[in-house]
């Protein structure tokens, strides 16, 4: 099963691509370790899961209910802002600009492994992020772990 940690800091190049640690390309499974697909995520980041990790997602995806208006907003939302990313020689994945747009990525990225998921974030806002949640955090951290 894939488990990604740790953090990163990485800058883009001229033709939008970032390196993805060794580390993080290590923990890939089977036949996807160089396969990916990176879309929108959430608070203002992107998503990249492996390719045995986006068809469980896709798995649950279809089992949604396609009259629900939030379920149909969802799809609509996370599907068209996907993309496929290959690993290129050098350990890089292209991002497509309309996705450095939607992160507001400019040069450099901070990329954070998730379990199951690599986020990709600006640096700025993942700090600001972290100023903001930092009480949340022990209180969740209560709920969950203790």
């Amino acid at each position: 099963m894939t488990a990604f940690k740790g953090s990163y800091k990485f800058t883009l190049d001229h033709k939008g691509r970032v390196n993805i640690p060794a580390k993080l390309r290590k923990a890939t499974s089977g036949s996807s370790y160089d396969s990916f697909v990176i879309t929108r995520g959430l608070e203002e980041c992107l998503f990249v899961f492996a390719l045995d990790e986006w068809e469980k997602i896709e798995e649950k995806l279809r089992n949604l209910s396609f009259t629900q208006s939030h379920h149909r907003l969802f799809i609509r939302i996370l599907l068209s802002n996907a993309s496929d990313a290959n690993l290129d020689g050098q350990g890089r994945i292209a991002i497509p600009q309309n996705l450095l747009k939607l992160a507001n990525i400019d040069k450099e990225v901070l990329i954070l492994g998730a379990l199951q998921r690599i986020e990709i974030w600006n640096p700025e806002i993942f700090e600001k992020y972290l100023k903001q949640a930092d009480q949340t955090y022990e209180q969740v951290a209560e709920k969950i772990l203790f």
